[in-house]
């Protein structure tokens, strides 16, 4: 019983100790342009009931805890001016599509810019993608104006349009380094439009983020008392049976 209690101990600081790192990395992208916050899904796990004939009776189940999926929180965050051109803000659960090495990657982090060869590009310079491929200016083109379907015009006159992409099920995607996201089926955005020279702030809740972060903690302290006093229990009983055996 005691070993039961203490690996059922055990599955809730591993769950614990999960549910942190993925609050620690909110709280590390909170000034994040675009950042969407993380959140952990548990279950209980209930481990088959043993049997066996020299038992007076069967077996108790098990019911432990573990961590069984990360949940993208999707909502949106503030938008704020930057009076930058090239910034852009999508309102909607619209993605910008970029060219990534490791092929088309999606991202709400809208602080573009300008790489050296006239390319429009992220802060990670992978090029922001257009409906017809990479969106390159040229030298003389100045007076960039992006509209709220994403089409770009400049001084000489209509460029191109940003690629938008909405999923019927955001949840599949997976999250990536470099604020980006892989996977999903996208379409054609229907539902997002662009703001331009503002962008997306990071949706993590800085003063809610913490809070939790207090609870866990807690929490796991809670369970490395409840098990450390296990422990005595069973370094008790062990030598109330050495000294009866004496």
């Amino acid at each position: 019983m005691i070993e039961n209690a203490q690996l059922i101990g055990l599955s809730r600081q591993i769950a614990l100790k999960r549910q942190m790192d993925v609050m620690a990395n909110n709280m590390a992208n909170i000034n994040t342009t675009g950042f969407k916050a993380e959140q952990v899904l548990f279950e209980e796990y209930m481990m088959p009931g043993a049997s066996h004939r020299d038992f007076m009776r069967f077996d108790q189940p098990l019911s432990y805890v573990q961590d069984w999926a990360t949940r993208h929180d999707l909502t949106s965050g503030a938008v704020v001016q930057t009076g930058s051109e090239l910034d852009v803000a999508l309102m909607g659960d619209g993605f910008l599509a970029v060219d990534t090495p490791a092929g088309e990657r999606w991202t709400r982090a809208g602080s573009l810019q300008i790489d050296a060869e006239g390319r429009l590009v992220d802060s990670s310079g992978n090029p922001v993608l257009g409906e017809r491929g990479p969106i390159v200016f040229q030298p003389e083109e100045t007076g960039i104006v992006i509209a709220e379907d994403g089409s770009i015009a400049t001084s000489e006159g209509p460029k191109a349009r940003l690629r938008l992409v909405e999923f019927a099920n955001a949840q599949e995607l997976t999250r990536e380094g470099a604020n980006l996201f892989a996977g999903g089926t996208p379409v054609a955005a229907t539902q997002t439009r662009v703001v331009q020279g503002a962008v997306e702030r990071s949706n993590v809740s800085g003063v809610a983020e913490m809070a939790q972060m207090i609870r866990v903690q807690r929490a796991y302290e809670s369970l490395a008392n409840l098990m450390k006093q296990q422990d005595d229990l069973r370094r008790s009983a062990i030598q109330r049976l050495g000294d009866a055996n004496a």
